[in-house]
């Protein structure tokens, strides 16, 4: 069993459609995090499978794992049938470790930085300008539908999740490439189901 820690509208959001997609028995526990109004504090039982009670978190038959791409490439190796991941030795696992890593260390910091109104640059910083970003995954989708090519992988629920999120917002310019992506993204039936469950759970909560 897969246990999915969970806040409304949160990072944790886009697991839910990865579970959906995964196809795999999973329970949602949904825990308090500190929010940016400064409304709630993270639960203290709760960081002991976070440390700094962030979602989200998993438990896979007792193993934690947290970070966005480390849960990423998890679940894609633990279940192979799925096909949400190249497997060990195949060509296209390069480019899909890559775009993991640098989900997390080049996109998502880039993308908070320009939110928060932070000037960074190339030179004093580990990611690059929003525009060079959106550059180069517009070039990978103009090569296939999806950001591997052919196949979907968990890497879209990463990046098609961010841009359905800022989809219309200043941060994230229109071009046709990334949104006719983002329609793709959104029309899959296992991201419909998660984004039904995101609101039942946003209502309970």
């Amino acid at each position: 069993m897969i246990t999915l820690y969970h806040a409304p509208n949160s990072r944790a959001s886009r697991f839910v459609w990865l579970l959906e997609e995964l196809g795999q028995p999973y329970e949602l526990k949904q825990v308090s995090i500190r929010r940016r109004e400064g409304n709630s504090e993270p639960d203290p039982a709760y960081r002991k499978i976070h440390p700094h009670g962030k979602v989200p978190a998993i438990v896979h038959d007792g193993t934690i794992v947290f970070e966005s791409s480390a849960i990423a490439l998890y679940l894609s190796d633990a279940f192979p049938e799925a096909k949400l991941g190249p497997k060990i030795g195949d060509r296209s696992r390069g480019l899909y470790l890559t775009l993991l890593a640098y989900y997390t260390g080049v996109l998502e910091p880039a993308f908070v930085t320009k939110t928060l109104g932070f000037a960074a640059t190339n030179a004093t910083t580990g990611w690059a300008p929003t525009d060079e970003i959106l550059a180069y995954i517009g070039s990978l989708l103009a090569a296939g539908p999806y950001i591997l090519g052919e196949s979907f992988s968990a890497a879209d629920i990463l990046y098609g999740s961010t841009f359905a999120l800022f989809k219309g917002s200043p941060l994230l310019p229109v071009d046709p490439t990334i949104a006719a992506y983002t329609e793709r993204i959104e029309s899959r039936p296992a991201y419909r189901r998660a984004r039904d469950k995101e609101l039942a759970a946003a209502q309970r909560s």
